[in-house]
C-alpha cells in the first residue's frame, strides 16, 4: 500500500530535508509546503519531492487554511506532518472532519502547559495522533505532566532523533585568525542564538576563572543587552569574539578545542553540538533536556550541572589541561554521532510511525 504524506514545515534544517528526500526515496508518496529555506527547497526539487505552494507563514493563515483544506480533500493524503506552532496550527483547522492522521514534531522540553489555552489548540490538541519527539526528555516532559489525569497518553508520544550524516561535514576546518581568534589560543565554541534558556552569560563568566590563553567564540545571532552588558562587565572581554551567525559555523566549530553548551532549561537535542562532535571537537553540555543523551558523560564529552558556572569552567580546564583526553572524547564524539544519530535511522523510524499508523 503507498502511503500519501503532507509534510509542513518553516525553515528546514538540513536533516529534516533529508529526511524527506529519504521517505520519498523508500517509497511514501510524500509532498512538502514550500518552506522558508530555498537551500531546503532546491534540495527538495532536485530529489523530485513535489513543492506546494500553499501561503501558511502566519499563524492562522485564512486564505492558507482555504487552499490546504482543499489540497487534502482533493489528494486523499493520509498523513500530515507538522513541524512547528504555526503549521500545527493552521494544519489542525484544516484538517478538521477530514480523515488524515496527524503527525506533530516536538523539539524542545516544555513551554506546554495544560493551563494554557494555546497548548490546547497545538500539542495538546486530542485530534493529534503522534508527537514525534527529538529526544527522551521531550517525551518525559509530556508524561510527567500534571495533573496526571489529563495527560497525554504514552502511546501517542514516540520518539524519534533527528539524525545527520557524518557525509555532511566534509568541508575543511575554518581558519580562526579571519574571526579575531589569535593564533595558538585554545578556543571553547558556543553556537546559538541568544535566548535566556541558553545560558551563555554563565560561560562568559566561567571564562574569568579560566587561564589567558582560553578565548570564547561566539556564533549566532547575539544581540542581546543583557549579553552585551555581561560580556563588558567581564575582566575576560578581550578573549570573547562574536561574528554573528555564520552559514559556515560546522566547521569553525571543527577549528576549535572545545564546544560548550550551557543551556539552562528546555534543551532538545541541539544540532551545533552534534555538528562540532562530526568534526571530533569535544562537547561540554549541561544536564538539561535531551543533551545527555546526546553526550556520554566522560567518553563522548562531558555533562555538568545546569546553571553552574564553576562546574562549566572546572570541564573546560580537564580539557585545556588534557590533550590526550580532548583527542579521545572528539574521536568518541564523531563515533557516536556515526553509530546512533544517523539519518537513515530516522528515515526508517518515520516510515515505520506512517505505516503504523495508516494500518490501525
Amino acid at each position: 500500500m503507498t502511503i500519501r504524506a503532507l509534510c509542513i514545515t518553516g525553515d528546514a534544517d538540513r536533516p529534516t530535508a533529508a529526511s524527506f528526500v529519504g521517505l520519498r526515496r523508500a517509497g511514501i508518496d510524500l509532498s512538502v509546503v514550500r518552506t522558508h529555506s530555498e537551500t531546503a527547497n532546491e534540495a527538495l526539487h532536485a530529489a523530485g519531492v513535489p513543492l506546494l505552494d500553499i501561503p501558511v507563514a502566519t499563524r492562522l493563515a485564512s486564505a492558507g487554511v482555504r487552499r490546504l483544506r482543499a489540497e487534502l480533500q482533493r489528494g486523499r493524503y493520509d498523513i500530515l506532518h507538522l513541524f512547528g506552532n504555526r503549521a500545527l496550527e493552521n494544519g489542525l483547522r484544516a484538517s478538521r472532519g477530514l480523515p488524515v492522521r496527524i503527525v506533530v514534531y516536538r523539539g524542545i522540553v516544555g513551554n506546554v502547559s495544560f493551563l494554557s489555552p494555546i497548548s490546547w489548540r497545538r500539542y495538546l490538541n486530542p485530534r493529534i495522533d503522534r508527537i514525534v519527539c527529538v529526544a527522551d526528555a521531550v517525551r518525559d516532559h509530556f508524561l510527567n505532566m500534571r495533573p496526571a489525569r489529563l495527560r497525554i497518553p504514552a502511546e501517542r508520544l514516540v520518539t524519534i532523533h533527528k539524525g545527520h550524516s557524518l557525509d555532511w561535514y566534509t568541508d575543511p576546518p575554518a581558519d580562526l585568525r579571519a574571526l579575531g581568534v589569535p593564533p595558538g589560543a585554545f578556543t571553547v565554541v558556543c553556537v546559538a542564538n541568544y535566548r535566556p534558556r541558553k545560558g551563555i552569560e554563565l560561560l562568559v563568566e566561567a571564562l574569568s576563572a579560566l587561564p589567558e590563553k582560553v578565548h570564547l567564540l561566539l556564533v549566532g545571532h547575539m544581540d542581546s543587552r543583557a549579553l552585551h552588558r555581561c560580556i563588558a562587565a567581564s575582566p575576560a572581554a578581550s578573549r570573547i569574539h562574536r561574528p554573528g551567525y555564520l552559514t559556515e559555523a560546522p566547521a569553525v566549530a571543527g577549528a576549535c578545542d572545545a564546544a560548550v553548551l550551557p543551556s539552562i532549561k528546555r534543551e532538545g537535542l541541539p544540532r551545533s553540538v552534534i555538528e562540532a562532535m562530526a568534526y571530533k571537537t569535544p562537547p561540554v553540555v549541561t544536564d538539561s533536556g535531551g543533551s545527555p543523551e546526546l553526550v556520554v558523560d566522560g567518553i563522548s564529552g562531558l555533562v555538568v550541572p545546569a546553571r553552574d558556572t564553576a562546574a562549566i569552567a572546572r570541564a573546560v580546564r580537564l580539557l585545556y589541561d588534557d590533550p590526550e583526553l580532548r583527542n579521545r572524547m572528539g574521536a568518541a564524539a564523531r563515533e557516536r554521532i556515526r553509530t546512533h544519530f544517523r539519518i537513515q535511522d530516522t528515515i526508517e523510524q518515520t516510515e515505520t510511525l506512517y505505516r503504523s499508523l495508516v494500518n490501525t
